[in-house]
């Protein structure tokens, strides 16, 4: 699996995906805390080879961002979980040393060129690139970019609401990964009923998965594509979309915006550029019925 995804061209912009990892080996009952063992039988012969391990009994899953380049700016959506971080209670994100950096830039983009830096919700694997450790002390990785954050993450994730004591950097996500940004002031704030920004993007609130997440709607020359962070975490979650991952903050919510995502996609033809799913991480959802059928591009 190749640390650079292929470019795709669509609506006026060009998109790559940029690795950061793979988790291999993720049991579905970890994951799908409500799915049974013959409910994922009965979708694994329609997963992808690529969507489980060799043992087809564990699943794989991607952790990457998204490079959109338009014909103005230079953007990314969703920064991975970042290098030196200090998460004892996510060992797999522990004192990482990723060369992320390095992939972006084999991509034609060197960190002082990105221009936006979005985050569709503010966990540990969508906000950690957003800053790195210099001279002991976190600062904004993208130095010229403006930040894009869902303003109620903000609020939530910075109060003890979220049980994070924001003086005991218990999780350390907002404290190392997005507070160093806004102190910095390169921080802007999604309201949460969305939005237009620049000229083709469109924020669409899509709680549940955490209380403020965005997806990011992209339409341009009758072409369409969405970037729904963690709306959905593997394309078992097109057939059932009922399954509400263990990482789920708001669980009615979680199935009501994931469901209304796959019938806005579905219905517009939409290209799907997914943050977890395996393999190319991009393709289209379809109707079957009154099911979703997930294909890869």
């Amino acid at each position: 699996m190749s640390d650079l995804g292929k470019e795709y061209h669509i609506a006026g912009v060009t998109v790559r995906k940029v690795q950061e990892q793979y988790l291999h080996d993720v049991p579905p009952s970890f994951l799908y805390p409500s799915a049974k063992s013959e409910d994922i039988k009965a979708i694994g012969p329609r997963l992808a080879g690529i969507d489980m391990d060799e043992d087809r009994d564990t699943l794989v899953v991607s952790i990457h961002t998204w490079l959109v380049k338009t014909p103005d700016h230079v953007i990314l959506i969703d920064t991975g979980s970042g290098n030196d971080k200090e998460r004892p209670r996510n060992p797999g994100f522990h004192h990482q040393t990723i060369p992320f950096l390095d992939r972006l830039r084999r991509a034609g983009v060197a960190p002082e060129d990105v221009d936006f830096v979005i985050n569709t919700h503010l966990h540990v694997d969508h906000s950690g690139w957003n800053t790195v450790l210099q001279d002991g002390k976190w600062v904004p990785t993208f130095k010229n970019a403006r930040y894009i954050f869902p303003r109620v993450e903000q609020e939530y994730y910075s109060s003890t609401a979220s049980h994070n004591d924001v003086n005991i950097p218990s999780s350390g996500v907002y404290e190392d990964s997005v507070w160093p940004v806004i102190d910095a002031g390169i921080a802007d704030f999604i309201d949460s009923e969305g939005g237009t920004f620049l000229d083709r993007f469109t924020f669409l609130p899509t709680p549940g998965h955490s209380i403020g997440h965005m997806s990011v709607l992209l339409e341009a020359d009758n072409e369409s594509a969405i970037f729904a962070g963690d709306v959905m975490h593997h394309p078992i979650q097109v057939e059932r979309p009922d399954f509400n991952t263990v990482f789920c903050e708001f669980l009615d919510l979680a199935a009501q915006s994931r469901r209304r995502v796959l019938e806005l996609t579905a219905d517009k033809h939409a290209m799907y550029f997914s943050t977890h799913f395996p393999g190319s991480s991009a393709g289209y959802v379809t109707r079957d019925g009154e099911k979703f059928r997930w294909s890869y591009v």
